[in-house]
């Protein structure tokens, strides 16, 4: 495959694609006294046979650009699906009566959800399930390929059982815009219930009884604002809103607490919440607000029965003493005074108090200290609370959370642990002894051997002092010096980017790669203040903290700027394209998967998904001239200018309702029309996903290989074959 220098391509049969070159269509957009013009917004009308075309021509261009790489490509697919156990079966998972788990089947696309009978009430050790043996009593509840069929995407939302295991709600995104069909089931006689709901939210919660469904609704924002009850054998019309928000930085929610006792209703912006409850016996009756509102303060809640109380835990990040608790603090108060609370764990400015989850006999703390994610259980007593114990996985880099423990009721805890180099592995965690039974470890076909990677946490210093975290993984054989790099990044929503494992990874890393996370601040992993240096009129220090990252990098030897590639999707797809315009010479190339380049444009039109609830994330450039100047400083899309840039592969989908397909058109437009040099630059559009992608396992598969090539092929890799 050539390209020259005016961004054609050259296929392997000889025919020559042109780099398509959008029109410009100039428009003018005034704010603050500031005249932007922006010739590509055009792009935005999805229904323009136009853009249609146009995307159809960067695709067929993108397929000529990476055509050299299809042997590649098929070859890092055969090896995700080689070392993948296609037809397998998850650890089986109690709730009353039955066990509960999901098949998947080679040569299928999407798993099967089943169930088989507990022995008896004391049966507490999960049945040991194996492929190819019957399992007793076994029943198919819902197998979502027959769901699935005759349609380009699928994507299962709610799953919900009723409290008595008979009904099962359900429901279907067929489109990508994350928009369901919700329908229930009789799993006892198979039977589907007349009753159907288009345009729910996702998910779905029972009453008590089973008799009636609350579900959420979006509104044309594609922002969750009611919630609905439904009672079975009636028509959707009948059906009463319960709860309605009206403030459009909102968004709400509805579940039951873990003793079933209560409903409850959450609304949340990125910084204030408030909490709804009602009896779960009674779902007729009124929803009554716990804590109202105030601005800047976050809540949770929870039903506990401590010392033979009904309590109410409370997870807050209120002032205290004067002193604003931002990495949150837990206390109980009595269900008749929410108001009237007891600390129980304090705040510290040294640890992240992230939840806490209740059961008969105890509750387990989930918190994150030293940008790891810890949990720690604490036995409720007669007398109230007993020891807080930490539970040690005996590693230094993992991450470690519980998982999959639906009854009230139970004597171990199920937990989940892994790492970068370590395939996930899932406990019964025991308290009464501390004992970790191990129960499940996810398979890697083909002899994968942990002691062949090592992983290891380093810290860069950004300009400011701050030490920022970076997870480097690599073989151990690696030869020493400067080596091909991945560099991972994200950085906004307080999201954090544990140690995770992954099997198609091990692909790049076979073939010489070295993978590092960059925890820049606007993530997580260092507390709530860690985010907070990194959103709004600090955000550009989530992008200069990455390009610390990349320059220690290069300042310590791991790696070269002509061999490191940036990563980053959605909001990460900010920081890349950022850091793009910041320093193209740190990189030979950017990935980005729905990438927010366009950051400016669609905060100033509330009209779209998201917009006005992402104002206390990014800032409000509507109405604040400071953060219009501020965000129109770093947006990836206006700062395009006459420069060298790296490689870029842009990832899309036409029906992603989060980051619009247009900005990165838009943004690849710009480039194109701007950059100098001749690198690579293209645009892959997934024309029937959405925000995540293709759906079904082997389309994934698929695309990471469409990706992995890429970057393999930039870095000079394209012909390593991979160790072992």
């Amino acid at each position: 495959m050539a390209l020259d220098s005016s961004g054609s391509a050259t296929s392997n049969s000889g025919a020559v694609i042109s780099a398509p070159i959008a029109k410009r269509v100039p428009t003018e957009r005034v704010h603050h006294g500031d005249v932007f013009v922006d010739d590509y917004e055009w792009l935005r009308e999805k229904k323009n046979p136009e853009v249609i075309s146009y995307l159809e021509e960067e695709n067929a261009f993108t397929d000529a650009q990476t055509e050299a790489l299809a042997p590649l490509r098929e070859k890092i697919y055969e090896e995700i699906k080689g070392r993948t156990r296609e037809t397998d079966l998850s650890l089986p998972t109690r709730m009353g009566k039955y066990w509960y788990y999901s098949r998947s089947f080679e040569g299928k696309q999407y798993g099967v959800f089943c169930r088989c009978p507990i022995a008896d009430a004391d049966d507490w050790t999960p049945p040991l399930l194996e492929v190819g043996v019957d399992i007793p009593g076994e029943q198919v509840l819902l197998d979502s390929n027959e769901l699935a069929e005759g349609h380009e995407f699928f994507s299962l939302g709610a799953s919900s059982l009723s409290q008595a295991g008979d009904l099962l709600a359900y429901s279907v995104d067929t489109v990508g815009d994350e928009r369901y069909t919700l329908r229930v089931k009789n799993v006892e006689t198979g039977e589907l219930l007349p009753d159907e709901i288009p345009g729910t939210g996702g998910g779905a919660t029972w009453s008590l009884d089973g008799t009636h469904v609350f579900y959420v609704t979006v509104d044309e924002s594609w922002r969750p604002d009611s919630i609905w009850r439904h009672r079975l054998g009636t028509e959707p019309s009948a059906d009463v809103r319960v709860f309605h928000e009206a403030d459009e930085r909102f968004g709400v929610g509805v579940g039951t607490t873990r003793s079933e006792k209560f409903l409850v209703i959450g609304a949340d912006s990125k910084l204030t919440s408030e909490v709804w409850f009602l009896e779960s016996d009674n779902p007729e009756g009124e929803f009554r607000v716990l804590l109202p509102r105030r601005e800047g303060v976050s809540y949770s809640a929870d039903h506990a029965v401590i010392g033979g109380e009904d309590k109410l835990l409370i997870l807050h990040n209120d002032v205290v003493d004067g002193v604003k608790s931002e990495n949150f603090l837990l206390s109980e108060a009595p269900l008749s005074d929410p108001a009237d609370q007891t600390i129980l764990i304090p705040h510290r400015a040294d640890v992240r108090l992230e939840d806490v989850d209740v059961f008969s006999d105890k509750l387990v703390l989930s918190y994150r200290r030293e940008a790891l994610p810890r949990v720690a259980v604490w036995p409720l007593t007669s007398d109230g609370y007993g020891e807080l114990k930490e539970v040690d996985f005996g590693l230094t880099l993992f991450s470690a959370g519980l998982g999959g423990n639906p009854e009230w009721e139970t004597p171990t805890l199920r937990m989940g642990l892994t790492s970068f180099v370590t395939p996930m592995q899932i406990f019964d965690y025991v308290p009464e002894t501390g004992e970790l039974l191990l129960r499940k470890e996810q398979v890697v076909l083909g002899e994968y051997n942990a002691d062949d990677y090592e992983q290891r946490r380093d810290w860069a210093v950004a300009a400011d002092g701050t030490r920022i975290p970076i997870s480097i993984v690599q073989r151990k054989d690696a030869p020493a010096g400067p080596k091909p790099l991945l560099l991972y990044g994200y950085g906004s929503y307080e999201a954090s980017i544990d140690p995770g494992f992954s099997i198609a990874r091990l692909s790049v890393l076979d073939r010489g790669m070295v993978f590092v996370v960059a925890h820049v601040r606007g993530g997580g992993e260092m507390g709530r203040f860690w985010y907070d240096q990194g959103k709004m009129l600090t955000k550009k220090n989530t992008f200069t903290d990455f390009l610390s990252c990349a320059r220690h990098l290069v300042d310590t030897g791991v790696t070269t700027p002509d061999r490191m590639v940036a990563d980053g999707g959605s909001a990460g797809g900010l920081l890349v394209g950022a850091v793009a315009n910041l320093a193209p010479e740190l990189f030979a190339g950017i990935l980005t998967n729905v990438p927010f380049v366009d950051p400016l444009t669609s905060m100033l039109l509330p009209e779209l998904p998201l917009t006005t609830s992402e104002w206390e994330e990014w800032g409000n450039p509507l109405d604040d001239k400071d953060v219009y100047d501020y965000m129109k400083s770093y947006s990836p899309y206006e700062n395009v200018e006459a420069k060298d840039y790296p490689a870029i592969l842009a990832m899309t989908g036409l029906n992603d309702t989060r980051v619009y397909y247009v900005e990165p058109a838009k943004w690849v437009a710009k480039l194109r029309a701007t950059k100098t040099g001749n690198s690579q630059l293209i645009l892959k559009t997934d024309m029937t996903s959405g925000h995540g992608g293709p759906s079904g396992r082997y389309e994934r598969w698929k695309e990471i290989a469409f990706e992995y090539s890429w970057l393999l092929g930039t870095v000079g890799l394209a012909e390593a074959e991979p160790a072992n």
